[in-house]
C-alpha cells in the first residue's frame, strides 16, 4: 500500500533542464510529486537540441540553484555526463553513476537514491544494471520500456515506467481514466515520464496541465515521488 492506499501515480524527468521550473509550477498547482533526474557534470551547460525539426532550449540550472528550484520534489541521478553504459567500461559505469549520485546528494541535502538510464532502454543491460546494484547506492533505477500497466515489479534496478507522455499521448489519457476507474486489493503504479523541454517542440503545456488536472486530488490515489511509491512498504 502507499500511505493506506492501493493506487500510486508518480512522475519522472530526465536531464534537469530550466523548462522543469515551469512543469514545476504545474505539478504544485495540482499537488503532484515528481522526480526530476540529473546530470551533476553538465549542470549550469547551455544548449539546444533539434527536435522533430524544431529547435528547442537545452539549458541546465547552475548547481546553486538546484536545491531551491527542485523543493518539494525528489533529485535522482542520471549519471554524470550522460553516456551510453553499455558501452563502458565497468568501472566507468561505476562512476558515472555513483559519483554523479554523490554529487546530486551533497546539492540537494539529503541521500539520493534513484535514477534513470541516460539514452534510452537500449544503452543498458542486465550487467550494466548488476553493477548498479552492488556498487553504488542506487536503489531504484527506471528504463525508458513502457508496460501500459500499473503492476508491481519486482526488479526496481529495472524498471518499467507505464508511459512515455510525448509519444504517447492518447495512450497516457486513456490509461489515466482506466487508472481513475481501477479498483483494486493490490497496489498499482501509474509511472509517467519524459522531458520537460518537450512540451516546448509542440507548446503543449495546456494539454499536459489538463491531464494532470484530470489526474490529480482523489482520495483514493497516493501522488508520491519515485522514491515514496518505489520504495514504499507495500504491506502498510
Amino acid at each position: 500500500m502507499f500511505n493506506g492506499k492501493m493506487k500510486a501515480v508518480t512522475f519522472s524527468y530526465d536531464d534537469g533542464v530550466t523548462q522543469d521550473q515551469r512543469l514545476i509550477s504545474i505539478f504544485n498547482r495540482y499537488n503532484l510529486k515528481c522526480t526530476f533526474n540529473l546530470n551533476s557534470a553538465l549542470l549550469g551547460k547551455a544548449g539546444m537540441l533539434l527536435r522533430e525539426e524544431v529547435s528547442v532550449a537545452h539549458c541546465k540550472p547552475r548547481p546553486e540553484e538546484i536545491r531551491n528550484i527542485y523543493r518539494g520534489h525528489e533529485i535522482a541521478a542520471h549519471t554524470l555526463t550522460h553516456p551510453n553504459l553499455a558501452a563502458l567500461s565497468d568501472e566507468d559505469v561505476i562512476r558515472e553513476v555513483e559519483e554523479d549520485r554523490r554529487a546530486l546528494s551533497e546539492i540537494a541535502g539529503y541521500e539520493v537514491v534513484g535514477m534513470a538510464y541516460p539514452c534510452g532502454t537500449h544503452a543498458m543491460n542486465a550487467h550494466v544494471a548488476d553493477l548498479i546494484r552492488g556498487h553504488t547506492g542506487i536503489k531504484y533505477a527506471r528504463t525508458t520500456t513502457q508496460t501500459h500497466n500499473f503492476d508491481l515489479q519486482d526488479d526496481l534496478i529495472i524498471f518499467n515506467p507505464t508511459v512515455y507522455h510525448h509519444v504517447e499521448w492518447d495512450e497516457m489519457f486513456r490509461l489515466g481514466e482506466e487508472f481513475l476507474a481501477l479498483k483494486t486489493d493490490t497496489p498499482k503504479i501509474f509511472y509517467i515520464w519524459g522531458h520537460a523541454y518537450e512540451f516546448d517542440i509542440r507548446n503543449e503545456w495546456d494539454r499536459f496541465e489538463e491531464f494532470c488536472r484530470m489526474i490529480s486530488g482523489k482520495d483514493d490515489i497516493f501522488y508520491g515521488t519515485n522514491a515514496e511509491v518505489l520504495l514504499a512498504d507495500h504491506t502498510k
